[in-house]
């Protein structure tokens, strides 16, 4: 069995390759810090003497998301778990790093799922696993432009979803929708969370765990549970304040 994770030098991603390797799957690890993806390929090898091929690439270039699907074949999970935020008022923020997080958090989702849902249609089997945020279910003024991208990949997969329903397919999807969780997300996206933040080796066992029982919504936390139902059920514009004073608190 061979597993092919996004994002997977760090946080959720690496954690997850761990709980898969100590699984058996051989596995294909993606990011683009080459250095961090080497010592987790040795760490693994190591320990649970499987497979482990390293990619380091730019997944923000369309091609390259090509290229790993022309490279990469026989792919059994794919999780598509690259990506990274940014906070800050809409006008002061860089566009050129919303283009970035836009071609990442979305486009990359978008090609490596079609491409390799395409190939598990034919085979008869497999699972994808989108990492989204519970973000995706809500409007996120101060984060406008990573809450938008996450919404994109919730909506997209609840399509997918019902089309292999219909289908009748043996091939799985599941949105993993977690809170604030302790990982290098922080840094990136110049925030600081005041929320209790999960540990990213126990969402990343929480989300393989329901992605192999085929789960959809994989929502760890009683706490973001309770937040997935409210952002159902309030409207828009008072989510939208609520979410505001939120985010004002992490700048």
């Amino acid at each position: 069995m061979k597993a092919l994770i996004t994002g997977a030098s760090s946080g959720i991603g690496r954690d997850m390759a761990r709980v898969l390797a100590s699984k058996g799957y051989n596995l294909v690890l993606v990011a683009r810090n080459e250095e961090a993806l080497k010592n987790l390929s040795n760490e693994l090898k190591e320990k649970n003497k499987i497979e482990v091929q390293t990619i380091s690439m730019d997944l923000s270039i369309v091609e390259n998301c090509k290229d790993i699907h022309k490279k990469v074949q026989d792919v059994d999970i794919l999780i598509n778990n690259a990506g990274f935020g940014d906070c800050g008022n809409f006008t002061k923020t860089s566009l050129d790093k919303e283009i970035n997080m836009i071609n990442t958090n979305i486009v990359a989702y978008h090609v490596l799922m079609k491409l390799y849902l395409i190939d598990m249609q034919k085979r008869g089997s497999g699972k994808i696993l989108n990492v989204a945020s519970i973000a995706g279910f809500m409007p996120g003024p101060l984060m406008s432009t990573y809450y938008a991208t996450k919404a994109y990949i919730v909506r997209i997969s609840e399509g997918i979803r019902e089309e292999l329903k219909k289908e009748k397919s043996n091939v799985k999807i599941s949105i993993l929708c977690p809170g604030p969780v302790s990982t290098n997300f922080n840094k990136v996206a110049n925030v600081k969370f005041h929320a209790r933040e999960a540990n990213s080796m126990s969402v990343a066992k929480y989300a393989i765990k329901k992605m192999e029982q085929g789960k959809f919504y994989i929502v760890p936390g009683l706490d973001i549970k309770l937040a997935k139902i409210g952002a159902k059920l309030s409207p828009a514009p008072l989510i939208s304040q609520i979410t505001y004073r939120i985010q004002k608190r992490k700048l």
